[in-house]
């Protein structure tokens, strides 16, 4: 049973230690900021028991590792956010890591560009949501012609459009999950699943014949593709 129970236990370390490198390599703050938090605690303990003479103040030690997880934490955080910004894809990729309780509904790349400029919808009980990413212009043109396209089957739904960015009027990386919380909740459960339904009917991308190609519809070689003649 031991045997069994080691290579978890080895896991479990393994990733820790990544992910202590990886803040420390990224955050210069880190390392310090953790180290003086975690020790605070056992210098608090430690005068707290010499001037009062009661042991008891020893329980306090565990708020020593507590502090450094919650510093991790955060600064892991941070840096995972600092890395991510800019990059296509991003911000949809925020939502779909959120905890599964939030109960977002996540479609990515509804609409796009050739120059990764992006439109997700989200669904969720503050209704309907659209994500742009990209150049801000262009994520626009993209946001007016999906709230045209999806305004004839979300009926009385709320709908929302958020593009990420630091611009003005737009909202930065790390503060979207804050901004979606925020978001008044105006659709009841049992409206979210229908909603859920006619837009997965709507934003579905049609898939590509199965099996071999008909002779009538390939293109020939060594020339333009010509349409079959009728009879």
């Amino acid at each position: 049973m031991a045997n069994a129970a080691e290579p978890g236990k080895t896991g479990w370390f393994k990733q820790f230690t990544m992910v202590v490198a990886y803040v420390a390599k990224r955050d210069r703050v880190f390392v310090p900021l953790a180290v003086g938090l975690s020790v605070l605690p056992l210098v608090l303990v430690a005068l707290l028991v010499v001037f009062t003479g009661n042991w008891f103040w020893l329980a306090l030690i565990p708020l020593a590792p507590l502090a450094f997880l919650i510093v991790l934490r955060t600064r892991s955080d941070k840096a995972m956010m600092s890395e991510m910004e800019g990059q296509p894809g991003a911000g949809v990729q925020l939502v779909e890591n959120m905890p599964a309780r939030y109960g977002w509904r996540v479609t990515p790349a509804i609409a796009s560009t050739t120059q990764y400029d992006i439109v997700s919808l989200v669904l969720g009980r503050p209704g309907v949501i659209l994500l742009g990413e990209g150049n801000p212009a262009r994520v626009r043109a993209l946001l007016g012609q999906e709230k045209r396209r999806l305004s004839k089957v979300i009926g009385t739904a709320t709908m929302h459009d958020i593009i990420i960015g630091n611009g003005e009027g737009e909202v930065p990386l790390p503060k979207l999950r804050m901004t979606l919380m925020r978001l008044p909740r105006t659709v009841a459960p049992k409206e979210v699943n229908a909603l859920a339904v006619r837009l997965k009917a709507l934003t579905a991308r049609p898939a590509m014949p199965k099996g071999a190609i008909p002779k009538n519809m390939r293109p020939q070689m060594g020339g333009s593709f010509r349409p079959p003649r009728g009879r």
